[in-house]
């Protein structure tokens, strides 16, 4: 078995000091801070069973897994500095980005979009049910936490909507905690020709395939939910989310090498960029997905 980091280690002292030196104002004692990080790497060695102390410590977010330990241990100035994070290009305050996010969970829906952030931001350090574990807990300090803590809210959401309906099921842990969201230290050129050829591609998208988008992606539903709902077979879906998928990579991609990409990974570029910007798509709003349902006779997968 691995050992945990000893309060000697030299890597360890200058990712505390260095965090303490960020954020002068948080006091987090040495030792609760190696208590958190060796819980980040019990989280790190579910998915990487071989690893050891190393790839972690030298992929870890070192400002973000100091704040988020000492969120955890309750530090005052700890959680004013989460609450006056700045998420996004639009350099909006983390709960402005929260808030953005369940309007569109929940349009026209005001009480539910306050209680969306209210309850998220409760069960950050507190469990949802008992014997569970706190949304801020499972943080593993390999990303940054700002964009995690939206994609968690994002996800938790669905999933306590999906929960309600009687045909679907919560997502499962690992849906909860999926975060494919924008690179770390994006380039921003790239971002934004990526933008105007992904929404290029999506002006002339035909409704149908819209509705398949919003479903998969914005609803979360498997491919067998979709064809059910839809009452087609579900090979049919399969098929259909394939073509989509494969137009979309032949259209923008060619679109960002004739701009003069030059990365290796084209397809991790769109894939990471890609579900962030589906998301803000108006054409993908719950009002829109609700309409283009209604014409073939049918419900949204959740409540509005």
């Amino acid at each position: 078995m691995t050992a945990s980091p000893a309060a000697g280690n030299g890597k360890l002292q200058r990712l505390y000091f260095f965090g303490r030196l960020q954020l002068p104002g948080v006091g987090l004692p040495a030792e609760k801070y190696a208590e958190h990080l060796q819980r980040m790497y019990g989280l790190f060695r579910q998915k990487s069973p071989e690893a050891n102390w190393e790839p972690f410590l030298a992929d870890i977010y070192p400002v973000d897994a100091f704040l988020a330990a000492g969120c955890l241990q309750g530090d005052s100035r700890a959680w004013e500095t989460l609450f006056a994070a700045r998420a996004g290009r639009a350099d909006r305050l983390l709960v402005d980005a929260l808030r953005a996010r369940a309007i569109r969970l929940f349009p026209r829906d005001e009480e539910k979009q306050d209680s969306a952030v209210t309850d998220f931001w409760g069960h950050l350090i507190v469990s949802e049910t008992p014997g569970s574990v706190p949304i801020l807990a499972r943080y593993d300090g390999q990303r940054p936490l700002v964009p995690w803590l939206i994609r968690i809210f994002q996800n938790w959401q669905i999933s306590k909507l999906r929960s309600r309906d009687e045909r679907s099921t919560a997502l499962a842990e690992d849906d909860l905690l999926e975060d494919r969201g924008l690179p770390a230290d994006p380039n921003l050129r790239w971002h934004a020709a990526f933008c105007d050829a992904a929404r290029a591609w999506l002006h002339d998208l035909p409704e149908p395939d819209l509705l398949l988008l919003g479903l998969r992606l914005r609803y979360r539903l498997s491919q067998r939910e979709v064809a059910g709902l839809l009452g087609v077979h579900e090979g049919t879906v399969s098929r259909q989310i394939t073509a989509l998928r494969d137009r979309c990579f032949e259209f923008v991609g060619q679109r960002l090498l004739a701009d003069g990409w030059t990365g290796d990974d084209l397809t991790g570029f769109v894939y990471n960029e890609m579900e962030n910007l589906l998301l803000e798509e108006v054409r993908l709003s719950a009002d829109n997905l609700a309409q283009m349902l209604g014409a073939l006779g049918k419900k949204l997968p959740v409540g509005e």
